[in-house]
């Protein structure tokens, strides 16, 4: 069977330190097109083709999935004009800005017959994959209460995560990957409440700390409770925790949500599981291309980024 001829859209840090890479490692997928403003940034790559234009590689007819990192607000326009393209795509998280946004693109991802999945990295980890399968099958009990953080100090001036008209702020950057790893522990969820957000701006135009208190039906005990962290001030710091009625799991190394190629472990009650060392990425890139090419894999589920979207609206909107 063929490889996933797969066109990047965009050639930043995150690109060249960590996705291109992935992508030609991956089984089952090569890297076919890049395309940057920066032409030579492109090449870095070691794409088949690089251009300076991405509406050359949507075009371009050996290219059967794009993979999204733009800016944050750049990112509906390149869904869209992929999938009107016939191309599948993997959009960097947020996928986009709104819920509403969410819905549209998978409205034409699914008129299409097409694959749009968002590139929440962490949720392909064997780590993560595990602890949401001893959370949703009963291991701990009913969940009563989540923390997740993900918080460090400095982004550099001038980044677009500091930039509002670019999508920029924590909530969106980072705050996204605890609210996955909840919506993960809750498949019976909807939608979880917001019960109290305290936000700072800092002088800027943006959120660089938002703290998020939510809470959900939770059988027989009344209800849960979560809280969110997402920080571009605080000092390092990614926990996940989730405590159940009988058990709780945690991550408590600082990497719960960018563990890379480095071993790794999950406290479960009084154990404690060891995990290789292990590129999510490739992962991610290896089961999309899997299901892509009609073969089996997993993807994160549209239901978990429309859900995600509209607490992130939900937590925006709040005063």
């Amino acid at each position: 069977m063929n490889d996933v001829r797969w066109g990047v859209l965009g050639a930043g840090w995150l690109v060249n330190q960590a996705t291109a890479g992935a992508i030609h490692h991956a089984e089952g997928a090569t890297l076919q097109a890049t395309a940057a403003r920066d032409l030579a940034r492109a090449e870095a790559t070691q794409p088949v083709r690089a251009y300076a234009d991405y509406r050359a590689v949507i075009d371009s007819p050996d290219v059967d999935a794009v993979y999204i990192c733009l800016s944050n607000d750049a990112h509906l326009t390149w869904i869209r004009a992929a999938l009107a393209a016939g191309k599948h795509v993997l959009c960097e998280k947020p996928m986009v800005l709104t819920a509403a946004d969410a819905e549209l693109a998978f409205a034409e991802a699914t008129a299409a017959g097409l694959l749009l999945v968002e590139a929440t990295w962490s949720r392909w980890h064997p780590r993560m994959r595990r602890l949401v399968d001893v959370v949703t099958s009963g291991g701990l009990g009913e969940v009563e209460a989540f923390l997740g953080t993900f918080t460090f100090p400095a982004v550099p001036e001038g980044n677009y995560r500091l930039s509002a008209e670019h999508g920029g702020g924590a909530l969106y950057d980072i705050g996204i990957y605890p609210l996955h790893a909840l919506y993960a522990c809750l498949p019976d969820v909807e939608e979880v409440g917001v019960v109290a957000v305290d936000r700072d701006l800092g002088g800027t135009e943006v959120d660089l700390t938002t703290k998020a208190a939510l809470t959900w039906p939770n059988h027989p005990s009344g209800s849960g409770a979560a809280s969110v962290v997402a920080s571009f001030t605080m000092p390092e710091s990614q926990r996940l925790v989730v405590r159940g009625a009988e058990s709780e799991t945690q991550i408590d190394d600082d990497q719960a949500f960018t563990s890379w190629r480095q071993a790794s472990q999950l406290r479960v009650g009084a154990h404690v599981e060891s995990f290789a060392p292990v590129d999510a990425y490739q992962v991610m890139f290896e089961e999309v291309s899997s299901l892509i090419r009609g073969g089996e894999g997993w993807a994160l589920p549209p239901r978990d980024s429309l859900r995600v979207a509209r607490t992130v609206d939900a937590i925006r909107a709040a005063r």
